[in-house]
């Protein structure tokens, strides 16, 4: 018998000598509960974060439409100051 039939011989042997130890049921329920208690947490954070950006996000956009009924209360102002002075210069050219 050579070395390579030798070392496929006791591989085989071994193989069919020791038992196949799978993991027990117990061992996957505990893991199973591991990984649900790591989704739980993963889950509150995620709900937290969500929470947290969807207020911010509200904050943004009130302040966006802050700024927004800003600007265009400027700009009425600016053409509303434009149009008086550009009456002003009419009248006063208009009655001298």
């Amino acid at each position: 018998m050579g070395i390579l039939e030798a070392l496929t011989f006791g591989a085989l042997t071994q193989m069919t000598t020791t038992p196949n130890q799978g993991p027990s049921l117990q061992g996957l329920s505990d893991q199973i509960e591991g990984l649900s208690g790591k989704l739980d947490k993963l889950t509150t954070d995620f709900d937290q974060r969500f929470d947290t950006i969807s207020r911010d996000l509200e904050r943004s956009n009130d302040k966006f439409d802050a700024y927004q009924k800003g600007t265009q209360w400027v700009v009425q102002l600016a053409f509303t100051l434009i149009a008086s002075a550009t009456l002003t210069i009419i009248l006063s050219t208009v009655f001298k």
